[in-house]
């Protein structure tokens, strides 16, 4: 079985499979007025589910030094004139496996049976429908990535479907009505393949990318999950002085306040705990009726009892 440390989503392949150590590679841009983390994801990368622990405690530790910058790269165009014989991939069945085994041994489950029963033709539109939801403000967008992620990863729905991505903008409390519009807006089309474009400019080629932008233009950039300890090299590489993290100021029932619905892994990881110590302590809170336990195909989610 492969490392799942050495995981990355191919932008050629459209395929989440094993990749070498990330390394620093440094880059040159404009100048931005605070440090500036350009992150190039995809809403069907298993590599970019994977290291959602990591991506929120890094945005808890040194959000203040930081500005992050969601940029979609189009991952799966299309399935017509595909094949990846080097990783066994010739169709949607084949995809299955490496969903299962990235969600199986990171902690992030993953229910790779969606490829099987209602395989998806693209991930341009779930990547459009992001920045659509961009029109209703940031914070709106990136709740929805995370929702339409675990209807796809845990859920098993086919998040190119109009319908399920309305379901997902209904449940992030946003405005189905400007949202078709805006889904639908060349405008906002033209902007996801702007970003495309813009990211293979600047030698994006996997998923996840994380491109650390200093105030004098120069950078970093990270391919694949490389691991918490080279982000947090990369920012103190591209700001040039050692950066101590904040700390966070949450317990268990507080993180679940905070962002809705965690896996086990998320939570101890950003409480920079083993999972056992945490499942301990949320199978109290759970005794005590505050938060309930969701089973998932490998991992236990957590959700707050209204």
């Amino acid at each position: 079985m492969s490392d799942p440390k050495n995981f990355s989503c191919d932008i050629e392949t459209g395929v989440c499979a094993p990749s070498g150590e990330g390394i620093l590679e440094e880059i040159h841009l404009n100048k931005p007025q605070k440090v500036q983390l350009i992150y190039y994801t995809d809403p069907i990368c298993s590599a970019c589910w994977a290291i959602e622990p990591e991506l929120k405690k890094f945005k808890l530790e040194y959000g203040d030094y930081v500005d992050i910058e969601y940029k979609m790269g189009g991952l799966l165009p299309g399935w017509e004139g595909f094949a990846d014989k080097a990783n066994g991939i010739g169709q949607p069945s084949d995809v299955a496996p490496h969903w299962d085994e990235v969600g199986e041994h990171t902690g992030m489950s993953i229910d790779g049976d969606v490829w099987l029963e209602d395989p998806l033709s693209s991930s341009f539109p779930p990547s459009i429908a992001f920045k659509a939801m961009q029109k209703q403000g940031e914070e709106k967008a990136l709740d929805f990535l995370r929702r339409i992620r675990e209807m796809v990863f845990l859920e098993k729905k086919n998040i190119t479907k109009e319908p399920v991505l309305l379901k997902a903008v209904e449940d992030c409390d946003g405005d189905k009505a400007q949202f078709q519009t805006d889904y639908h807006s060349e405008q906002v089309k033209q902007s996801f393949h702007s970003e495309m474009l813009a990211g293979r400019q600047m030698g994006v080629r996997g998923f996840p990318t994380f491109i650390f932008v200093g105030t004098e233009g120069t950078g970093f950039k990270i391919s694949g999950m490389s691991g918490y300890a080279n982000y947090e090299l990369a920012l103190e590489r591209t700001v040039g002085y050692k950066v101590n993290p904040q700390p966070i100021p949450f317990n268990e029932l507080e993180l679940l306040k905070k962002y809705r619905y965690l896996a086990t892994k998320e939570i101890a990881f950003v409480l920079d705990q083993n999972e056992a110590e945490t499942l301990s302590a949320l199978n109290k809170l759970e005794q005590q009726g505050l938060v309930q336990k969701v089973k998932q195909k490998y991992a236990f989610f957590w959700r707050i009892v209204d």
